[in-house]
């Protein structure tokens, strides 16, 4: 991130005023890609959730011999859970939150689509969402992304570093069987980091997620 800052203003050296403004940079973009967790909301989401799934559906099914992997594997030591996922629609970062919470493994990191109104995107960040910073999520380019996308980098390295359950949604609903362009910068920091050394492995669980009639 040092480096990416003081790539665009060389000129500017070392003073007090630079760094300030970088800095002033840095933590805007890192808001527009998460918030802090807000143990308050998260109790509400967890009591209010089953109920609103018990007026939704019938019943809510998961593969009991699979969740019991997940869970070994959720104990291996220094590595991270990356949960790549269908998508079918905007209620499956809350349900697969709320089952991983249940389940003991940890509020996960949920990567939530731009097409959000700030209100929501605020509460959803509250909840454990992140969000691609502002530009990025509109187009594929192969050009270098500069600060931007060097906190992000920074950003996704340390959420693997500390063992938080990520989640990539890789479609866009409704699906369209095909890797959305958000899901293609994720998972590019996700090598990014495997590459650099972050961390010395991750553990990537598939998750189908289906609806008989989708809300």
């Amino acid at each position: 991130v040092q480096d990416a800052a003081s790539g665009r203003d060389p000129a500017s050296g070392g003073d007090e005023g630079s760094r300030r403004r970088w800095k002033e940079e840095i933590c805007r973009i890192l808001g527009e890609i998460q918030a802090p967790l807000s143990p308050l909301l998260l109790r509400l989401c967890h009591w209010l959730l089953p109920k609103l799934l018990t007026r939704l559906f019938l019943g809510v099914q998961l593969h009991r011999g699979q969740l019991e992997m997940v869970l070994r594997a959720s104990r291996t030591p220094e590595v991270p859970l990356v949960f790549l996922c269908s998508h079918r629609s905007q209620l499956d970062g809350l349900l697969l939150s709320f089952v991983l919470l249940s389940q003991g493994i940890g509020v996960p990191r949920v990567t939530v689509g731009a097409r959000t109104s700030p209100r929501l995107r605020s509460l959803l960040q509250r909840l454990g969402g992140i969000f691609l910073p502002s530009g990025m999520a509109q187009t594929w380019s192969d050009r270098d992304e500069g600060l931007t996308g060097a906190v992000l980098d920074a950003y996704v390295q340390e959420v693997l570093r500390s063992r938080q359950p990520l989640v990539l949604f890789l479609e866009e609903p409704p699906a369209s069987l095909r890797l959305a362009e958000p899901a293609r910068r994720w998972l590019l920091r996700l090598l990014r980091a495997l590459r650099d050394g972050a961390v010395p492995d991750v553990l990537l669980v598939p998750v189908g997620i289906a609806y008989d009639v989708a809300p």
